[in-house]
């Protein structure tokens, strides 16, 4: 490190390390700063009459460096002393080095020897050290100072010219441009600037040297040719040399001032246009994504299959996993954005933003509202037309299968009751028809439940809207009137063969018992054909456990069955035997039935076929439900770990933005860790949404081993999203307005800890009453001794505080700080209005008439300023901001394009319309 380098602390400069007494210069660098601080000593020591020719031999004696620092500090020094000999140099040296001193600077491994004995390190460092105090210290450019202020005022002025990039003290300035720059922004008539090339250093060079020496007393420090035949020049020399332009034109910094000032208040401006005009456009998409929406969401047309309905689900399910997330990011982001504008107008002293009617926070949050009630009623629709589709066709294949066997048992029925057979026969024969008559009507009698049973499926397919009811409803009634028409031939051919029954005597025993033990046996078994092959349909263990045990019962009963079968077919056998032992002729078969032992073999054969098929039907039911139990389990599990989970922090957040610790900055890490821990929890939740699919997949509507369902999970899910981002923007706010207001950390504990105190109820609110006793106990006494017994103020309490503290409270005054705490009149006080209000008192903002000030130093005192006064003051882009803005001026000695900064300065502020 160069011994001469130094940095600012609060004894202003204290050298970096002790100077190394072996170390020695580059000779380049130093015969640069031989000649700068040489000529830089005699720019001064030529006020008082004298100069110097060798830096290091005409400061030994002491008598001219204790001038030079009187000339350019404006004090008088200690005498000094007069004699020649060694011990006089020395005490005028330290009488020098001691002034130095008192000035704040720590001189380190400089001594008065060295510099009597014409050390040329130590001479050099100790001018240095002088130019660094006397010509460097005080320059301030935009909170910056020193070396670092100096390099921004370079930066600041040569900005607008080409091939010019000041980033350093050394090679930004060896093709001499940088020079010519500074010349030509505050004189341009000295120098055409436009003539100089970036590959002639020496010319350029030499142009500004002549320039500053001749036309602002600036003398030449520097050779060009030194410059330029040096790889890296010395830093300290360009320093000096720079240092004496900035001083030359510092009458020009007070106009730079004024265009900061007003570049800082137009970007301020700017900014917030932007943020306005990208929460009308966020607002906007948002509202219009809504309202597209909503009418899908409440479209109730249903549908007539299973099919198209599972189809609306998965349409559905789609849009809940892909295009409404993107939405919930959209509205959390839109909410952060008008917090955040509306906490940089506070702090830039500007008006509130006013969405556009109807899209207010409150306005997007109750469209919102709309969509989540619309998109609930949705789901639930749609899962309940699944379940009334599920049901409509299991009972349309029970109605057609009823249907079917019903009709296939009275096909025929009709025309053997309108038979005249019974006219011509015999006394047997008519008994034969009569007991088979009574075995009909026995046998229709039995099938009376089912046209009940036919009946009660259509009545419910009516009620369930089925989509096929008219076919439905004829079918049935076609069954309904040939069943009336059965019941009225019966009873007619019943009437018929009673009256020829009395002519007949003769019946025969056998066929008649055969018929009436054959019939009911042969309904039996249709009827356990029918509940065989019947479908069902079930939803828990429980039930596919109740069918299972009915039909264990049921194959109980097969034994006493096959008996009774053995029993009826032991009937047809012994007439059979009859008939071959006795040799009657028989005209055919049994008259009385028209059940034959093969039907009876061929529909118990197919019975005991059916009963295996049913075996396997529940079994493969009982399987399935056994897998549903499984994915009801591994949801309940998940869900009782993931519900809780998401309450426990909603809890732990609320008690996070209430207790927070340490520095805003720490509480704001802390809350991003927070997030992310959140964020990184997502996987359980999508693996939660896969198990919700497959138990929708499989059509299961309940679940008794968790009370939580996946909209539970959903809602609870974007909740804590949105309030652990609220949180963050909350204390995003406070470090803006904490860094742009000026409090300390300390203060901001205060505020915290006497929110906190008075926030009761744990809400991160304060009511009215809350925040008067919470502004008490920072201080605002109005010596009420009521008040003091309660700890709380009523309204006019709270303005005799506020008159206390030197607020003129009117009605309208005592509404208006009203309105500040409680914009909303919501009736309570957030933690960041509490924060406003505290703060917004002793801020230091700009105000429309430090900005119109600002404007009337750049325009030279004038009541308006013209375009060119603008475009040469302020950068490109907030020069045509405000030629765009600005009003022509008509006041009195008004120009051609002279421009009203004053109403545009009081726009800014909401005093007037921009």
């Amino acid at each position: 490190m160069d011994p001469y380098d130094s940095q600012q602390t609060n004894d202003y400069m204290q050298p970096e390390d002790d100077w190394d007494r072996d170390l020695l210069l580059d000779p380049a660098w130093e015969k640069q700063q031989r000649k700068t601080f040489t000529a830089w000593c005699n720019s001064h020591l030529r006020k008082a009459g004298t100069q110097i020719e060798n830096i290091e031999e005409d400061f030994r004696d002491g008598l001219k460096l204790m001038l030079l620092l009187e000339v350019i500090s404006g004090e008088r020094l200690a005498k000094p002393e007069r004699g020649k000999m060694r011990v006089h140099k020395i005490s005028n040296v330290n009488k020098a080095l001691d002034f130095i001193a008192s000035k704040g600077v720590k001189l380190v491994s400089i001594g008065a020897e060295e510099i009597v004995d014409g050390n040329v390190k130590m001479t050099l460092g100790m001018i240095w050290t002088i130019i660094l105090r006397f010509a460097i210290q005080d320059i301030s450019v935009e909170e910056t100072s020193a070396k670092e202020g100096l390099l921004l005022w370079c930066q600041r002025k040569t900005a607008p010219y080409k091939n010019v990039n000041i980033q350093n003290f050394h090679i930004s300035w060896k093709d001499g441009l940088g020079f010519c720059a500074l010349i030509h922004r505050h004189r341009p008539e000295l120098i055409d600037y436009g003539k100089l090339r970036k590959d002639d250093p020496l010319t350029n060079l030499n142009t500004a040297f002549d320039v500053a020496e001749k036309y602002l007393d600036i003398p030449k420090m520097l050779d060009a040719e030194d410059i330029v035949g040096t790889a890296r020049p010395d830093e300290k020399a360009i320093m000096t040399y720079v240092s004496s332009f900035y001083h030359a034109f510092s009458g020009a910094q007070k106009a730079e001032t004024a265009a900061n000032r007003i570049c800082k208040v137009l970007a301020v401006n700017q900014e917030n246009e932007q943020l306005m005009e990208d929460y009308e456009k966020l607002a906007s998409d948002l509202l219009e994504w809504i309202r597209r929406t909503i009418p899908w969401l409440e479209n109730r047309a249903p549908e007539n299959t299973m099919q198209a309905m599972q189809q609306k689900l998965e349409d559905f399910r789609d849009y809940r996993r892909l295009h409404k997330p993107p939405k919930v990011q959209e509205k959390c982001q839109l909410e952060i954005n008008f917090n955040t504008l509306q906490t940089k107008l506070r702090l830039s002293n500007r008006p509130a933003f006013m969405p556009s009617e109807g899209k207010m926070v409150s306005d997007i949050n109750n469209a919102w509202a709309g969509l989540e009630q619309a998109e609930k009623g949705y789901e639930e629709w749609l899962l309940n037309e699944i379940r009334r589709l599920e049901r409509l066709d299991h009972l349309a294949e029970k109605f057609r299968q009823k249907a079917s066997i019903h009709e296939s048992w009275t096909d025929g029925k009709e025309a053997m009751l309108q038979q005249k057979d019974y006219e011509t026969a015999t006394l047997s024969e008519i008994k034969a028809l009569l007991k088979k008559h009574e075995a009909f009507e026995s046998d229709l009698a039995a099938h009376q439940d089912r046209v009940e049973q036919i009946a009660a499926i259509a009545q419910e397919l009516n009620e369930l809207d089925y989509y096929d009811s008219p076919s439905v409803n004829a079918r049935c009634q076609k069954i309904c009137d040939q069943w009336d028409n059965l019941g009225a031939l019966t009873q007619k051919r019943r009437e018929a063969l009673e009256r020829t029954e009395k002519l007949l005597e003769t019946i025969d025993q056998l066929y008649l018992e055969y018929a009436k033990r054959a019939a009911p046996f042969n309904n039996w078994m249709e009827g356990a054909m029918e509940d065989l092959q019947d479908t069902f349909i079930v939803h828990t263990i429980e039930e596919i456990q109740g069918l299972t045990t009915a039909h264990e019962q049921f194959k109980a009963t097969l034994p006493d069955a096959d008996k009774e079968r053995q029993a009826i077919l032991g009937i047809h056998n012994e007439v059979s035997k009859i008939v071959q032992t006795y040799h009657v002729n028989m005209a055919g078969t049994n008259p009385y039935t028209t059940i034959t032992p093969q039907e009876i073999n061929g529909k118990w054969d197919h019975v005991r076929q059916l009963v295996p098929r049913r075996d396997q039907a529940l079994m493969e039911e009982h399987a399935r439900q056994q897998h549903n139990e499984r994915l009801r389990k591994q949801f309940g599990a998940q869900a009782n770990v993931i519900g809780p989970w998401i309450q426990t922090k909603m809890e732990e957040i609320g008690r996070i933005s209430i207790e927070m610790h340490g520095t805003l900055e720490d509480q704001l890490n802390h809350l991003r860790q927070y997030e992310k821990s959140i964020v990184n929890y997502k996987p359980k939740i999508d693996q939660l949404e896969g198990d919700h699919q497959q138990i929708q997949e499989a059509l299961i509507f309940d679940n008794k081993h968790t009370n939580y369902t996946m909209e539970h999970i959903r809602v609870g899910w974007e909740q804590l999203l949105t309030t652990i981002a609220r949180t963050i923007n909350e204390v995003e706010n406070q470090i803006l307005t904490r860094d742009a207001k000026g409090i300390s950390q300390e203060q901001m504990n205060e505020f915290r800890a006497s929110f906190n105190h008075f926030d009761r109820d744990h809400s991160g609110t304060l009511g009215p009453e809350e925040f008067k006793a919470c502004l008490i106990s920072l201080g605002y006494d109005i010596g009420n001794d009521a008040q003091k017994k309660t700890g709380m103020m009523d309204s006019e309490d709270f303005r005799a505080c506020l008159i206390s503290m030197g607020y003129n409270m009117g009605e309208a005054e005592f509404a208006r700080i009203m309105s500040i705490v409680d914009p909303n009149r919501l009736g309570v006080v957030t933690f960041q209005a509490f924060i406003d209000f505290m703060s917004r008192e002793t801020a230091d903002t700009d105000t429309a008439d430090q900005v119109m000030a600002s404007f009337k130093i750049l325009a030279g005192d004038k009541n308006y300023i013209t375009v060119d006064e603008l475009r040469r003051e302020l950068p490109p882009d907030q020069a045509e901001y405000c030629i765009a803005r600005m009003a022509p001026y008509h006041g009195p000695n008004a120009v051609p394009g002279a421009l009203d900064y004053m109403s545009f300065s009081t726009a800014l502020y909401g005093e007037s319309d921009l």
